[in-house]
């Protein structure tokens, strides 16, 4: 049985809606999802719904946006959580109105650039056309895409989004995992390669992080090679840690599919009962 722990939907910065994606992994006969939004659950109900009627599960999740110690934008996967919590929905609330203005910001950035190139400005409302909860960098450039003035996604960030980029607010790594347990869930560091592909370094952030809560790495992702990735479960195995997978679609990259990683490697279900286990034993505690 195939699985994807990490796709994103129009609620954060994915291109497609939470219906949409179990449409998609019902296709590519993936049959348990987690849809986790950028600092959001916006989308989990629509897609448990969606699940539910296309015999997909879907396990409630959510990815926040952390910062430990020197490193910035360190992603981290809630798995389990309760979503309909009120002080984390009134967390979440918080980044999203710091992103909202964030991305306001941005996008007269990015038209301060095309006045100067002569270009039509965009419109707020010409980008929130392809978002859902809030805008994404991601949706900027598509519609950038769709004016012309780039000639793909990744075009639109190295001409515009990555020259025209504002800084996020994170949350305190301590306070995310803390806050990921409190609500019935595990916390599970995605994609580490992206913190550093130095072994040493990123064993050091690993065993710094187990020591702060931390239950997971995404050792199956889509930044590791395959010696990164065979580290990463070396690391996992002698630590303890639950081992995830997940693809971190969006709908927008070229060549990445739900449920597969690096060179089309498939996400097995024998990761899931460690992940059930531990979900279980948080709740107990």
């Amino acid at each position: 049985m195939n699985i994807d722990l990490h796709m994103h939907s129009s609620f954060s910065d994915g291109a497609f809606t939470p219906s949409e994606l179990v449409a998609l992994a019902v296709k590519q006969d993936v049959r348990v999802i987690a849809i986790a939004d950028h600092d959001s659950v916006a989308g989990v109900e629509e897609a448990t719904v969606a699940g539910a009627a296309s015999g997909i599960e879907v396990i409630p999740a959510v990815e926040l946006s952390v910062q430990f110690h020197e490193y910035q934008d360190v992603h981290l996967l809630g798995y389990g959580i309760n979503c309909s919590d009120k002080i984390f929905l009134q967390s979440l609330d918080g980044f999203r109105l710091r992103r909202e203005g964030r991305n306001d910001e941005i996008i007269g950035r990015v038209n301060d650039s095309l006045r100067a190139e002569g270009r039509k400005v965009l419109s707020r409302d010409s980008v929130l056309a392809f978002a859902r909860d809030s805008i994404g960098r991601p949706h900027i450039a598509r519609a950038l895409l769709e004016r012309g003035y780039a000639d793909s996604v990744e075009d639109a960030f190295r001409r515009y989004l990555v020259p025209c980029n504002v800084p996020k607010s994170y949350w305190p790594m301590d306070e995310a995992i803390a806050e990921i347990h409190r609500i019935g869930g595990v916390a599970v560091l995605a994609h580490p390669t992206s913190i550093s592909k130095d072994p040493v370094t990123l064993g050091s952030v690993i065993a710094d992080l187990h020591e702060s809560g931390l239950d997971g790495i995404e050792v199956y992702n889509n930044m590791g090679w395959p010696l990164e990735i065979e580290f990463l479960r070396r690391t996992a195995t002698e630590r303890g840690l639950l081992m995830t997978a997940g693809s971190d679609f969006h709908g927008i990259e070229e060549g990445l599919e739900i449920g597969k990683g690096r060179e089309g490697m498939r996400f097995d279900s024998t990761l899931l009962v460690p992940l059930y286990e531990r979900i279980q034993l948080v709740r107990n505690d």
